[in-house]
């Protein structure tokens, strides 16, 4: 498993767009913001619409110090050697993945529970949806504080140790709740940005976890 910086991870920014803010605007936003974590997401695009974006946010978090993840595209990642990728349900199995990229990159993976991400070798577990989505297709049961408790509580119990962000629907007035339960991190969209100034949202939001 790939060390993650746990300081790094507590906020993940996951990139779309809005009819003010496209890909680029919103993930500089977001750093400037403090954001030290981002999430390129860009479902129905070629590897060729992504990879100008990819290279330029990769410069942006390197001088950031920042960690930057693409969504699915893992032949993309180990070309353009960025941190590493993160992969959904429908998305390529973990394992395989890390055939592919190896030990040297970031693997993580979208799940309504852990178990079979973590024996699959997945450095973090993208956990949720929080509440409904409309970011997402084809969504899981919706989990809610009290799914959290359960899953932190079963990792307790099976000594389990592997970060997991909450992600789905999360608004900045659940963060304090969400953090109660145990969850390594938040990962957020359209809270940062819809928000009138992305940039001070991005800040408020992490003086909250």
């Amino acid at each position: 498993m790939t060390k993650i910086s746990l300081d790094r991870f507590r906020l993940q920014f996951i990139s779309h767009q809005n009819e003010k803010l496209g890909y680029l605007d919103g993930i500089r936003e977001a750093l400037a913001g403090g954001c030290k974590w981002i999430q390129l997401r860009m479902k129905g695009a070629t590897d060729d619409e992504v990879r100008p974006i990819a290279l330029q946010v990769k410069e942006w978090c390197r001088e950031q110090q920042a960690t930057f993840l693409i969504d699915d595209r893992v032949a993309l990642v180990k070309e353009l050697q960025i941190d590493g990728v993160h992969l959904g349900k429908n998305d390529m199995p973990i394992a395989e993945a890390r055939k592919i990229l190896g030990d040297g990159f970031i693997i993580g993976g979208t799940a309504n529970t852990f178990e079979a991400h973590y024996e699959a070798g997945a450095d973090y577990i993208g956990c949720g949806p929080f509440r409904f989505t409309t970011t997402k297709e084809k969504l899981s049961p919706i989990l809610g504080l009290e799914g959290y408790k359960d899953i932190i509580q079963k990792m307790k119990e099976e000594s389990i140790d592997i970060p997991l962000v909450a992600i789905g629907g999360i608004t900045k007035e659940d963060i304090p709740e969400i953090m109660k339960t145990g969850v390594n991190g938040i990962a957020l969209s359209g809270c940062i940005l819809h928000a009138v100034n992305p940039v001070e949202e991005t800040r408020e939001i992490l003086a909250l976890l």
